[in-house]
């Protein structure tokens, strides 16, 4: 089926305290809207035939304000890395320690709370980032960008990563979905999930290096189930979380789909697919009482992340898949996410 004809606006969506303006970038068919703000590259909007995918706000100052990362590009290093360190060729590095004793989604400010510099390309979004040697604590200066791809069902992201110097990378989106149009947590949605294994997790969300069975498990997700119906149960490692905050080891290699969510509210799936080997299933424990873009009321658990990524702490768990980037190699990885 050829792809719908698409059309691309560009748009001042505020401006930073440092002065430093940030634009949105739309584009649209007569299905799918994507709008992508300079701000953390992140995706403010994504509607499916005029219904809001994704939670996000209508002004930068609620961008600036939260730090939940809504639609963010996380990175240089997603997820958590223990005790804020990690060696590499024989040289330790000491990272900025923003969750506890751990770094968490890259330290201090992220790539969730810097200024992109976008623009269009061939009916795509680029959003590019000069991460510089030491950034947070990392080294090389890493060039990053991120494309935005629309589809007549959905959308799609493409990173792209080069260092000067051997370093660790580990880049995805945070966006939150509800496909029930905000009308109800994200306990009310299904969710199918192409995982034997998930890597369970100790105290401050770091993973014990273990590969754990989902099978007899509140974490088995591989015949379709209600998220809410195992989140309360008395498992310590949902406890341990506040609900699902853990990483998923994807079956099978290359580009493949893991995921479907599905809403009987809307009647809308999604369906996701990634090259990653790792997807971190969010249940949006930690989000509080707000009002979001357009006026809507969100609460705890109305919004689920699924970041594609490697697994968290890979760079102290050997293990684990590997996040070493040598230096003039490219990093790549592609995700996508569709609807019906």
């Amino acid at each position: 089926m050829a792809e719908a004809e698409i059309n691309m606006t560009k748009t001042f969506f505020g401006k930073l305290n440092s002065g430093e303006e940030i634009y949105k970038f739309t584009l649209s068919n007569e299905n799918v809207s994507l709008s992508v703000i300079e701000y953390g590259a992140s995706i403010q909007s994504l509607t499916f035939r005029g219904k809001e995918m994704v939670l996000g706000y209508d002004k930068l100052d609620d961008y600036v304000k939260y730090t939940d990362c809504f639609g963010a590009i996380v990175g240089r290093y997603a997820n958590r890395i223990e005790n804020g360190t990690f060696s590499l060729s024989g040289k330790n590095y000491n990272l900025y320690k923003n969750d506890g004793n751990n770094t968490l989604h890259g330290g201090k400010i992220g790539y969730h709370r810097v200024k992109w510099t976008g623009r269009e390309e061939d009916g795509k979004i680029v959003m590019e980032y000069l991460s510089k040697d030491g950034e947070e604590g990392f080294p090389g200066n890493l060039s990053v960008s991120v494309v935005y791809k629309l589809y007549n069902d959905g959308i799609g992201i493409e990173y792209i990563a080069k260092s000067d110097k051997d370093t660790v990378v580990n880049l995805s989106n945070h966006s939150y979905f509800n496909l029930s149009d905000g009308k109800d947590t994200i306990e009310r949605h299904y969710l199918t999930l192409d995982a034997d294994k998930f890597t369970p997790v100790k105290e401050g969300l770091i993973p014990t290096g273990e590969l754990r069975l989902v099978d007899g498990t509140p974490f088995d997700f591989r015949k379709t189930k209600l998220i809410g119906r195992d989140i309360n149960s008395d498992d310590e490692q949902l406890k341990i979380a506040g609900g699902y905050d853990h990483n998923f080891v994807i079956n099978g290699k290359g580009f493949r789909r893991f995921a479907e969510v599905y809403s009987d509210i809307t009647g809308i799936s999604m369906y996701c697919y990634t090259d990653m080997p790792g997807v971190q299933v969010y249940s949006g424990n930690f989000l509080n009482d707000r009002t979001i873009k357009g006026g809507k009321d969100i609460h705890r658990r109305y919004g689920l992340c699924l970041e594609t990524q490697y697994f968290p702490n890979s760079v102290n768990i050997p293990s684990f898949p590997s996040t070493i980037l040598k230096a003039g190699e490219t990093y790549k990885s592609r995700t996508e996410y569709r609807f019906k």
